[in-house]
C-alpha cells in the first residue's frame, strides 16, 4: 500500500453550512479576483474561469470580440443573457471557507468611456486583446460559509 495516500490533508472536525445574505456574499466575491461564468452555448452549459471587479453592485468581467458570451450578450434586445457566477475561497486542506453564486443578467459594454475605465479596472490574466466587456447585474445572490462546527466565523 503506498503511504502517501495516508497522509491527504483530511478534514478533522465537522463542518458546519453558514447561509449568507446577499450583502455579505457580494462583499466576499469582491474581495477575490477569479470566478466561474456559467451560460448557454449550443444549448448547453459552459463554464469559463474568468477574472472580476465588482463596479456599483454589478460584476464586470472582460472578455474578447470572438468569444462565444461576447456573441451571446450583443444579440440581446432585452435585459441582456442569463448567466450565473460563481466564486469560491476553500481552503484545500480543512475545506473551509465560502462560496458565492450569482445568478443574473449579463450586457455588453457598448459605452466607450465604460469600457476604458473597465480595460484600467480589471487586468486579464491570460494573454491575447480583451477589447471588450460584460457587465453582470446580479438578480440572485446566494452564498454560504463552511466553518468549523461551534465557530461561525472561523474560516
Amino acid at each position: 500500500m503506498d503511504q502517501d495516500n495516508n497522509h491527504r490533508p483530511t478534514a478533522v472536525e465537522p463542518r458546519r453550512r453558514v447561509e449568507l445574505d446577499s450583502v455579505e456574499a457580494l462583499r466576499l466575491l469582491g474581495s477575490v479576483s477569479l470566478g466561474r461564468i456559467v451560460f448557454t452555448q449550443h444549448a448547453l452549459p459552459t463554464v469559463r474561469p474568468v477574472n472580476h471587479v465588482l463596479d456599483g453592485g454589478d460584476i464586470v468581467i472582460r472578455t474578447h470580440e470572438a468569444a462565444a458570451l461576447t456573441s451571446h450578450a450583443r444579440q440581446t434586445d432585452g435585459p441582456g443573457v442569463v448567466v450565473a457566477y460563481e466564486a469560491d475561497d476553500i481552503a484545500p486542506d480543512t475545506h473551509l471557507g465560502w462560496s458565492v453564486v450569482v445568478t443574473g443578467y449579463a450586457r455588453l459594454v457598448t459605452d466607450p468611456g465604460e469600457l476604458a475605465r473597465y480595460q484600467g479596472m480589471v487586468r486579464p490574466w491570460t494573454e491575447g486583446a480583451l477589447d471588450q466587456a460584460i457587465r453582470i447585474h446580479p438578480d440572485l445572490v446566494t452564498g454560504v460559509r463552511l466553518t468549523a462546527d461551534g465557530h461561525p466565523g472561523e474560516v
